[in-house]
């Protein structure tokens, strides 16, 4: 259902159950699959294309062109994952030539004020709380949750099933499974609350905090503590997932909590 006061541009492919609500904007070469509430205010740019059964609020804007001087007009994307929610006056800016995309997956909520610059991607049940800032070339695995009003430095990499405590200034690499916060940010101990709601083992959960304080605890130089993570713990997909993060990570991994 598309309200008359709406404007849709003839090109957009619009599914039948879609609603639309009063003033709001779609562009040329958008689409937006069953079951999706468009509500009034919010703006689609060209080049975005949003699931099934989303929900985006008032005032949301998507798929706007990249605060990117480098950017020269070409047509990249933005996309939007099913089930996803964009609260209101969320920002999401499409990519560039580097990557073509940003990409928001699916079960992901968005509160209101997060911003997504360009080439930014998002996995899967996400939780970005209110004011999320997040710079572009970013990417944010599945499960993590940033609490409000956390800035994140273009290219950082956040592993899955993190947890950012609010007003955190994100400057390097997040590894996956772990909670970060103080300033500067630091390792404050595995997501264990996290992965026990989502069905992890205690005895996995016990591996993961062992690897870990091997890493931030025990050693104080990173090659010498995967080569004993290596040595002492028997491969499994965290493991292998948390040794292959370290050593991808182009800006450097967080660093342990030490008292002073």
């Amino acid at each position: 259902m598309i309200q008359p006061l709406a404007y849709v541009h003839p090109s957009a492919k619009i599914a039948d159950n879609v609603v639309i609500d009063p003033f709001v904007t779609i562009h040329a070469d958008v689409e937006i699959n069953e079951g999706t509430h468009v509500m009034s205010g919010a703006i689609i740019f060209r080049g975005t294309r949003i699931g099934k059964n989303c929900k985006i609020f008032p005032g949301a804007s998507i798929g706007a062109i990249p605060q990117d001087l480098k950017y020269e007009g070409e047509d990249t994307y933005t996309e939007i994952g099913d089930n996803t929610t964009i609260r209101e006056y969320v920002t999401i800016n499409k990519g560039t030539n580097a990557s073509g995309a940003t990409k928001v997956g699916s079960n992901v909520l968005l509160m209101a004020y997060v911003h997504l610059a360009h080439d930014c991607v998002v996995g899967d049940h996400c939780i970005l709380a209110n004011s999320v800032q997040v710079a572009g070339h970013v990417e944010i695995g599945e499960w993590a949750i940033l609490g409000g009003a956390a800035l994140v430095h273009q290219f950082v990499n956040i592993g899955k099933h993190v947890m950012i405590s609010g007003g955190s200034l994100v400057r390097k690499d997040v590894p996956p499974y772990t909670k970060a916060a103080r300033e500067p940010l630091s390792y404050e101990g595995t997501n264990s609350i996290g992965m026990r709601r989502r069905g992890f083992t205690n005895e996995k959960i016990a591996e993961i905090q062992d690897i870990y304080r091997t890493l931030f605890v025990k050693s104080s130089n990173t090659a010498k503590a995967l080569k004993l993570i290596e040595a002492d713990f028997s491969p499994s997909a965290e493991r292998d997932e948390i040794i292959a993060f370290i050593k991808e990570s182009d800006r450097g991994v967080m660093k342990g909590y030490i008292a002073k």
